[in-house]
């Protein structure tokens, strides 16, 4: 039976609890490339999937800030099983903004008792990221026929329901929440990346499946005027980063405090005494905090923009996002790197396999370009341009 998790203090309980439990058999997942059900089927358990669902539906109702420090924790675990549930919360987040009041009461009742969304939005062999061909048609009796194929699919493999990103006949993006196992849904996987490789981020063809009107939102209205959903959504991206930047930190103490040799130039006996090694963790642990701080910062501008959502406070929110984005996007893959500098030549053994920190971190930000971060963030900061409306930033 699903737990149900009353309050922000406990979900981040839980998440800390979790996260050492998953931390335990992480590195030998990966080796193994086993698919992380069993996993999955704790944290659903846990009510961790239901935090964010409203009180009067009878969830926490949890913040930006608790939600993005409860990834930070599972990502320190495994990022995969951190990067799984990322587009569960958004789309929970999609009916929270434009869901009418059955499908909240509907939907908000399937996540309470652990069911997980998965998601069907990226394509490939399309102009850009935001050229979708996947067709939601009416069907004349006030239904619905979907027709497409999803690639990037993150969670969809372990999903009871997954939303689909398509466009209707008007032109405009709409979302499909359909059923896992509804007929016409084919859900291959074929992801194989160099890191993130539990993700299961495969595709998902979808051939005349039919869907009914009450399980459509309208997520082209989220646009229309001041919007948190790209910040959200990138909030939980850039938690999953600085949890891997942790994790990596965490594993390469252990490895010099527990099988490193100091440097005979050192003249010290052990290699916790060495001073230059000193030097770096404490480099290594400036950049770790400042990241940490940051994605902290932005979680709370998020909530506090939701609180009182204006242009000026959504444009503020998507930008100390993109700011702890950024930094968390380097921060990741210098610490995942960091690893095998502060621990010698034994530490890339691959029975080890602690190289998947950098495979994880170098897999997952390439989720978007920070590049186009830092461009909206020197707009904003010397021109006062507000970020624009869509979902990365």
């Amino acid at each position: 039976m699903t737990h149900v998790i009353g309050s922000d203090a406990e979900a981040l309980d839980v998440a800390g609890k979790l996260s050492q439990h998953i931390a335990e058999e992480a590195a030998d997942r990966d080796t193994a490339r086993r698919p992380p059900r069993a996993e999955l089927d704790l944290i659903s358990g846990s009510g961790l999937l239901g935090i964010t669902v409203p009180a009067r539906y009878g969830g926490a109702g949890a913040g930006a800030a608790t939600v993005a420090e409860v990834f930070r924790l599972l990502a320190m675990g495994d990022p995969n099983l951190a990067q799984i549930p990322q587009s569960h919360f958004v789309y929970v987040n999609v009916l929270k903004q434009q869901g009418d009041a059955a499908q909240r009461e509907f939907f908000f009742g399937e996540v309470l008792t652990g069911k997980r969304f998965g998601n069907a939005q990226s394509e490939a062999g399309t102009r850009h990221v935001q050229d979708y061909r996947t067709r939601l048609r009416a069907d004349g009796a006030g239904d619905y026929v979907l027709t497409g194929e999803k690639h990037y699919s993150t969670g969809a493999l372990f999903a009871d329901w997954i939303p689909v990103l398509a466009l209707a006949d008007d032109g405009l993006p709409y979302v499909a929440y359909v059923p896992g196992g509804a007929p016409g849904v084919e859900i291959v996987d074929d992801w194989a990346g160099m890191g993130q490789r539990l993700t299961a981020s495969g595709t998902v063809r979808l051939t005349d499946v039919r869907v009914p009107a009450g399980h459509v939102v309208p997520h082209h209205l989220t646009f229309t005027g001041p919007q948190l959903h790209g910040a959200y959504a990138q909030l939980l991206h850039a938690a999953i980063d600085v949890g891997i930047a942790g994790a990596a930190l965490r594993d390469a103490a252990d490895f010099v405090r527990t099988r490193s040799r100091p440097w005979f130039e050192s003249g010290y006996g052990t290699a916790t005494e060495d001073p230059l090694l000193i030097q770096r963790f404490g480099e290594l642990t400036v950049r770790l905090r400042a990241a940490e701080t940051l994605l902290a910062e932005a979680g709370r501008a998020v909530d506090a923009a939701r609180a009182d959502l204006t242009e000026d406070s959504a444009a503020a929110a998507s930008i100390a996002v993109a700011v702890a984005k950024a930094h968390a996007d380097g921060t990741a893959i210098e610490l995942a790197d960091a690893v095998f500098e502060v621990s010698g030549t034994r530490s890339s053994l691959e029975a080890l396999n602690l190289h998947r920190h950098w495979r994880n971190a170098r897999t997952h930000t390439l989720h978007d370009p920070v590049r186009w971060k830092i461009q909206h963030i020197g707009r904003y900061t010397l021109n006062g341009t507000h970020p624009p409306r869509h979902g990365v930033i």
